[in-house]
């Protein structure tokens, strides 16, 4: 039996009108890889963006930095590093052009994370019917990173290289509650560190200055129903497995 929870006291600050809808939207979010082209009006993005700034950052700096791609501009870079990711494929020399700015994963895996990953990426191919050795269909499930898996809206979020690394932090919790604002109003979203490594292409194409790194990427727009790629939904360890309780 699961036990009730308080309610707050009258003194403190009142709970959400409606908090059903807040967890609603934190237990629905997921990582969706196929869009419908339906657009996204600019007034509803301003409002995800303004939302997503209540992210709370140490001593207020709010060091995210975002840049919004429809259209020209979008189809525009992805034709860009499609291109790059299918020349480093056929000179893997190549890649040694593109380096992330920082490092998003370890150098060397270890359990349980190497686990974690394994399961997942073999769970995702699985689904689509893709073969540990089906290399050309590998490569086309990987770039649909860059093609913003046809969302209709891409965004890159910066910060300024002279920040700490707490700023990658900030810049994390910004990320989540954009997607959950996304999710609130219907629409979906997939954080992406798969561009990371052609910053160099996408700093120049938004007009990043040089002071800015790369944090990561993220489609954006309405999930298509009928892909069954947006039927993968990874699991969550238990509270029990991640948490130590002190009294």
């Amino acid at each position: 039996m699961t036990a009730a929870i308080p309610q707050n006291p009258p003194f403190l600050r009142p709970v959400v009108a409606d908090p059903a809808s807040v967890e609603a939207a934190i237990e629905s979010r997921q990582s969706i890889r196929a869009y419908l082209p339906t657009p996204v009006p600019r007034p509803l993005l301003e409002r995800l963006l303004a939302l997503a700034s209540r992210a709370p950052s140490g001593t207020n700096t709010q060091p995210w930095k975002v840049y919004v791609l429809q259209g020209a501009s979008r189809d525009a870079l992805v034709q860009k590093v499609c291109a790059a990711h299918d020349a480093v494929r056929a000179d893997p020399a190549l890649a040694e052009q593109y380096r992330e700015s920082y490092d998003y994963y370890p150098k060397q895996w270890i359990s349980p994370y190497i686990e974690r990953r394994r399961e997942n990426g073999l769970s995702l191919y699985t689904l689509l019917g893709i073969g540990k050795g089906d290399k050309d269909r590998m490569h086309a499930q990987w770039q649909r990173n860059y093609r913003f898996f046809d969302a209709p809206v891409g965004l890159f979020v910066t910060i300024d290289k002279a920040m700490g690394g707490g700023s990658l932090l900030d810049t994390g919790m910004f990320l989540q509650n954009l997607t959950l604002a996304a999710r609130a109003h219907g629409l979906d979203a997939c954080a992406q560190a798969a561009w990371n490594g052609y910053a160099s292409i996408v700093l120049p194409h938004v007009g990043a200055g040089d002071n800015e790194m790369l944090v990561c990427g993220l489609a954006l727009g309405y999930a298509d129903p009928s892909d069954p790629i947006n039927t993968f939904r990874t699991p969550r360890l238990p509270v029990a497995a991640f948490t130590t309780w002190l009294e």
